[in-house]
């Protein structure tokens, strides 16, 4: 199996961040308009509802751990992946966070995945999403 990462530092403190990564609204906009649910207790569903070019999604996995201000991981599952929603078919996505000198780090990371292809992808996505992150968070506005 393979994953994919990407990481960036972020000028602001650790429960600015934090607030951002774990935050439905927030979350809205900086993640590709996904409308997330979950109350991020272990165990409890994840859905993540929006629109993909011109068609309408709704993924889902489960929290698997939640350490506030320092990292979160939980499954995931895309009818875009092309697979059945088996538990051995599920991504594990992972954020963490880092502080060094009034900094945040955030690294994202995509496991489980069937090829270095879709490792990349991820890679990719996380760039995008990391690039929204740090504007909304250091500039208050649109990520």
């Amino acid at each position: 199996m393979y994953e994919g990462s990407a990481s960036i530092s972020i000028n602001a403190s650790r429960a600015e961040v934090w607030d951002a990564l774990t935050s439905p609204p927030l979350i809205e906009r900086y993640f590709f308009g996904t409308k997330l649910t979950t109350d991020w207790q272990v165990g409890a569903p994840t859905i993540f509802c929006g629109v993909y070019q011109g068609q309408s999604y709704e993924d889902r996995g489960t929290v698997l751990e939640f350490e506030p201000r320092s990292g979160l991981s939980y499954s995931y599952w895309s009818r875009f992946s092309g697979t059945e929603d088996l538990p051995e078919a599920r991504l594990i996505i992972r954020y963490r966070l880092d502080e060094e000198n009034g900094r945040v780090t955030v690294t994202m990371t995509t496991a489980n995945c069937a090829t270095a292809e879709q490792a990349d992808h991820a890679a990719r996505n996380w760039e995008i999403v990391l690039r929204g992150l740090k504007t909304l968070v250091e500039g208050g506005g649109e990520g």
